[in-house]
């Protein structure tokens, strides 16, 4: 549905992507996270062909999306993070148009049950003005017209930006539903990872324009921790330091903890065993902890410039 290889595009001297590989299959939710100024909407814009690459390839439907874009967008729907909108317009009016932008039947029976069901989901009113809507409202419209009209590809930046935590809740939702029930294929890039981990069957992290780590989960978990812990009463913390793959051994109250690297678990285990420890759990890694890995040291900086700045 979409692939990038060694894709490039500049701006004067800055580099925004830098021979940048992106694959995303039919009927997969492809996580696509990165930091701002990472390039991620600047690989959305190519994809949309609003922009030209600088260099390398991109496709989408096997299509150069430069010079196809008018007629790939009528099996596209894309939902950016900030929406403006028509301030005249109701939001309904607004749905509406952006609805038969991409070809729909206003007037059909499908098309307006659809329409009331999305409503009724994200709680909206689409009576009022456009111009009179908070970001969430704008997010909303935005989304409603996305879903009321089947696709191809759904490309999000950003989506649930604005939303609070039960509108999250109803755009995984659907996000779910068109994946089962139309075989979509989905591209969301997002700084929730709660919500990329929850919904995509892979992810890409891309860092200064390239990626640095793509796969599924599974695939890339191996390169985290697993945290274990237990009761420590009757275990010497010396034995568990002793232990093939631990890490960190700690013990904090009446708990003993460690990490081990996830493609050691199964090793450690029987070490476990035979020091009879009680109360067990292997905790394993999170999404958050692998981008982490990527983007710590921007953290950190980020932290200590705003305590020199305090």
């Amino acid at each position: 549905m979409i692939e990038t290889r060694g894709l490039a595009k500049s701006f004067g001297r800055v580099r925004a992507l830098d021979g940048l590989d992106l694959t995303v299959a039919e009927g997969e939710v492809h996580g696509f996270l990165g930091p701002n100024g990472a390039g991620k909407s600047t690989t959305i814009r190519v994809l949309l062909g609003l922009i030209r690459s600088s260099g390398g390839e991109a496709r989408v439907f096997g299509e150069d999306p430069w010079g196809e874009a008018s007629r790939l967008h009528d099996r596209i729907a894309y939902v950016p993070g900030d929406v403006a909108l028509w301030p005249n317009l109701t939001g309904g009016e607004t749905i509406d148009f952006m609805a038969r932008l991409r070809g729909a039947d206003t007037r059909s029976t499908d098309y307006k049950n659809r329409r009331a069901r999305l409503v009724d989901a994200f709680q909206f009113d689409p009576r009022k003005k456009a111009g009179t809507y908070s970001k969430g409202n704008r997010q909303k419209v935005s989304l409603i017209a996305a879903f009321a009209v089947p696709a191809s590809l759904y490309i999000f930046d950003e989506p649930t930006s604005g939303l609070d935590p039960v509108m999250e809740a109803v755009f995984s939702e659907e996000v779910e539903r068109i994946k089962k029930a139309d075989g979509a294929s989905i591209l969301l890039s997002s700084h929730i990872l709660s919500e990329v981990e929850a919904l995509c069957d892979r992810v890409t992290i891309i860092r200064a324009g390239k990626a640095v780590e793509s796969g599924s989960l599974a695939d890339l978990r191996h390169l985290t921790r697993t945290e274990v812990s237990f009761l420590a009463e009757g275990v010497d913390v010396a034995a568990v330091e002793a232990l093939a793959g631990a890490h960190e051994v700690t013990q904090a109250n009446d708990r003993i903890h460690f990490t081990v690297d996830s493609s050691n678990v199964a090793q450690t285990l029987p070490g476990l065993g035979a020091l009879n420890v009680q109360a067990l759990t292997v905790t394993p890694p999170s999404l958050e902890e692998l981008f982490l890995r990527h983007y710590g040291d921007e953290i950190s900086a980020a932290d200590n410039s705003l305590e020199r700045v305090s």
